[in-house]
């Protein structure tokens, strides 16, 4: 990562603001074929592999989503939390180089004073985004690989290269270690930082990984970031994490030309059959037209979501809250029609919202809920927007309204209810739980509020919604106080009290399709206090999988001899 520092005048003080830039040129080698290799076919190989990657890539414009935490000392704790960064954009690979499309937020994002603008450091998205390619250059007459020995990385064997500049290399340069699979030699994890600094460049140390999405096709998935007290002005250090997740390669979405591939036409003569299960779009009456006019605005919504790549496709994790739901609502007594569904919003910031009889969870949120209480108490606030009547605004049944870009999603679209709608929900949702399997849980979900509020003031990107409500803001929780207040203390000297986990913990993504599922390791052991880590960002260790295609179901087919 380059970051380019800026001299200032201000009061006769020197200051520096921080700028992320490309990690090296802007314009990628695409063209450019890997030398060959006489003594090492090996890697001629990996340089060929890498190079094959960047043409590829012009082919993808996959979502990058990058969630900044710089830290401070804590006594007990470590390092903890000061503030963060959030950004969301499509990443474009062209002949100018990478290219972001950053998506549009709404209008009431946060706003910094006059001084914490100037002393405060400034991060580029792209340059985050260009830490996809270990160098456009990456050939035999640039770097020397190292082979240094055999590692599973997951299920996957690979072989560990040092990879070291060559003597008079100029400009940014790749050092570090690289990770490749042995069986076609394709670069799946690489692991340390860019040289070239000077007094206006800086270079993040960082480790990306790479998944097999499709036979032979390994693409980016995940970054890591950190430095620990790294000097980048003459009187300012930088310590900080960060994670870049990059997702939605697979451009076949929900309402694509695709679709009507699959579609079967009747042979000529075919007689429709009508619908007998119950009253029919002609015959309904008024409230249930107006029903069935509110989820076609639902539905709408949803489907424009997913093909912006910010909505995961309805599965395994939408069954688990529903699951939550349903116990809501048996308990209850409840009978919502149209019937209630859930899904999870792709991103990091921690929000729940309704569209319509739709529960949408974010990913961040469902990451770091401790227990099933915790995510009950959220599920019941927005049942009882739903119980309450809060709808969904009839425009978006017009179908017109879809049409926009990608980038625009944000702002497109207004499902925020008003804060009397909000305080309301509170309240239904309270009697919910009371009357829920969960009434005798509710202090772990009060002491995650508590965290909450705790880490509040110093994790406002983190906080600062897409769309629902902001659960707390720097002076106070907005989702059910009273539950906060009546819960335990927060004791942080206490490693068997957990409020909250790190982001990362619950939800796994394939960043192919979008499809979700939960994770399945265990949770690990809690060495000391300083394991516990709430709303914090973590290294990732893929458990890496080569891509496996189905075996044909021969069973299904008669065979010649059955004819």
């Amino acid at each position: 990562m380059r970051f380019v520092a800026r001299a200032l005048t201000l009061f006769a003080v020197m200051a520096f603001t921080l700028a992320a830039f490309a990690a090296h040129s802007d314009r990628p080698a695409a063209n450019a074929a890997a030398q060959s290799s006489q003594n090492d076919p090996v890697a001629a190989r990996i340089f060929a592999q890498e190079a094959k990657l960047v043409e590829t890539m012009h082919t993808f414009t996959p979502l990058v989503e990058t969630y900044i935490q710089t830290l401070q000392p804590d006594k007990d704790l470590g390092l903890v939390p000061q503030s963060d960064r959030y950004f969301l954009g499509r990443m474009v690979l062209n002949d100018q180089g990478v290219q972001d499309q950053i998506f549009q937020e709404k209008d009431n994002k946060m706003k910094q004073g006059f001084f914490s603008n100037i002393f405060a450091m400034k991060y580029i998205p792209k340059g985050f985004m260009q830490l996809v390619f270990l160098d456009y250059d990456f050939n035999a007459q640039s770097y020397e690989l190292k082979p240094l020995r055999q590692q599973f990385l997951g299920e996957v064997r690979t072989l560990v290269y040092d990879v070291v500049p060559r003597a008079g290399l100029k400009g940014p340069h790749f050092v570090g270690r690289i990770w490749v699979e042995d069986q076609d030699y394709n670069i799946v994890r690489l692991n340390g930082t860019y040289q070239g600094h000077s007094g206006t460049k800086f270079y993040f140390h960082f480790d990306s990984w790479r998944m097999n999405m499709r036979p032979g096709l390994w693409l980016p998935a995940y970054i890591y970031t950190e430095e620990t007290n790294e000097h980048y002005s003459y009187f300012r250090q930088l310590t900080m994490k960060g994670q870049t997740r990059i997702w939605g390669y697979d451009v076949k979405r929900g309402g694509s030309s695709s679709e009507f591939t699959s579609m079967q036409v009747e042979a000529p003569g075919a007689k429709d059959i009508a619908d007998t299960s119950g009253v029919g779009p002609n015959e309904a009456a008024p409230v249930q037209s107006q029903h069935q006019w509110e989820r076609e605005a639902e539905d709408n919504v949803l489907d424009r979501m997913v093909r912006a790549g910010i909505l995961a496709p309805d599965g395994e994790v939408s069954k688990v809250m529903q699951t939550v739901v349903n116990n809501l609502e048996v308990t209850n007594n409840v009978n919502i029609e149209p019937e209630v569904r859930c899904r999870v919003l792709l991103t990091a910031p921690l929000e729940s919202f309704t569209i319509g009889h739709t529960i949408v969870v974010s990913r961040g949120l469902l990451d770091v809920l401790p227990d099933e209480s915790s995510l009950a108490m959220v599920l019941a606030h927005e049942l009882g927007n739903i119980a309450l009547g809060h709808r969904i605004n009839t425009q978006y049944a017009f179908t017109d309204r879809m049409i926009f870009t990608d980038e625009a999603i944000f702002r497109k679209f207004k499902l925020a209810n008003s804060p009397a709608d909000e305080l309301a929900a509170d309240q239904k949702g309270l009697a919910f739980l009371q009357n829920s399997p969960y009434k005798d849980k509710l202090a772990e979900a009060g002491l995650f509020l508590r965290a909450l509020d705790a880490h509040s003031k110093n994790l406002p990107a983190l906080l600062n919604t897409h769309y629902g409500t902001a659960m707390a803001t720097s002076t106070q929780v907005n989702r059910m106080p009273t539950l906060e207040q009546t819960a335990p203390q927060l004791e942080a000297r206490n490693v068997s009290q957990v409020p909250a986990l790190p982001l990362g913990s619950r939800i796994k993504m394939d960043p192919w399709d979008d499809h979700i599922e939960m994770q399945k390791s265990k949770p690990g052991t809690l060495l000391s206090i300083r394991d516990k880590m709430s709303f914090e960002v973590t290294p990732t260790f893929l458990n890496l999988v080569r891509f496996k295609t189905e075996a044909p179901d021969l069973a299904a087919k008669p065979s010649a001899a059955s004819k």
